[in-house]
Formats: C-alpha cells, sequence, structure tokens
C-alpha cells in the first residue's frame, strides 16, 4: 500500500525559507515520477514542481528560482526546499505521484506566509 507523508510545514515570514519532506512506503521513490501540488483558500489545486526517476526536475513559473525538488533515495524522501518565501506561496503543500493508473497523495502540510 503506497502512502505519503509530508511534514515540514509552518510560519514563516516573507522573504524566509521552509523545506517540505515527503517520505514514502510501499513504492521505491526513485523509480516513479514525484511531485509537489498546493492549494491555497478558495482556489484549484496547483502543479509546483516535479522530479523524474531519472533526476531531472521542474517547477512552476512561479516558482521558479526560489523553489528546488529534490530526492534522497537511501531515505525514500523527496524534499522541496523553498526560499524567497511570499505571502502567495501560503497554502497547503501535498506529495504526489501516479503509480498504476492509480493517483497517490499525502495529507498535505500547510505553510503560511506572513507579510
Amino acid at each position: 500500500q503506497v502512502q505519503l507523508v509530508e511534514s515540514g510545514g509552518g510560519l514563516v515570514q516573507a522573504g524566509g525559507s521552509l523545506r517540505l519532506s515527503c517520505a514514502a512506503s510501499g513504492i521505491i521513490l526513485s523509480i516513479n515520477t514525484m511531485r509537489w501540488y498546493r492549494q491555497a483558500p478558495g482556489k484549484q489545486r496547483e502543479f509546483v514542481a516535479r522530479i523524474t526517476s531519472s533526476g531531472n526536475t521542474a517547477v512552476a513559473d512561479f516558482v521558479k528560482g526560489r523553489f528546488t525538488i529534490s530526492r534522497d533515495n537511501a531515505k525514500n524522501t523527496v524534499y522541496l526546499q523553498m526560499s524567497s518565501l511570499k505571502p502567495e506561496d501560503t497554502a497547503v503543500y501535498y506529495c504526489n505521484t501516479l503509480r498504476e493508473l492509480i493517483n497517490y497523495w499525502g495529507q498535505g502540510t500547510q505553510v503560511t506566509v506572513s507579510s
């Protein structure tokens, strides 16, 4: 059974940094594409970043230069390093993977950026 558990969210001032973690069980992260999404109140969930099995990464334009996705294969964990945070980055951040046509989501971790 696939489980994704996010952690690392919290309250931070604008300009600050946070690192989110997504620990996986039931899958091997290194052979799956892993994604981060976020959902702000009243808005649709949106793509933030992804890392493929070969290690290729991509981030959404609105976080380019500020967020970085990475993976620790030994810990079976994917990270989202966020810097230069803005109030508009406030959202619940979710870890996601698609495996055998099933979308798996974590429970999310709240990130709040104060101005």
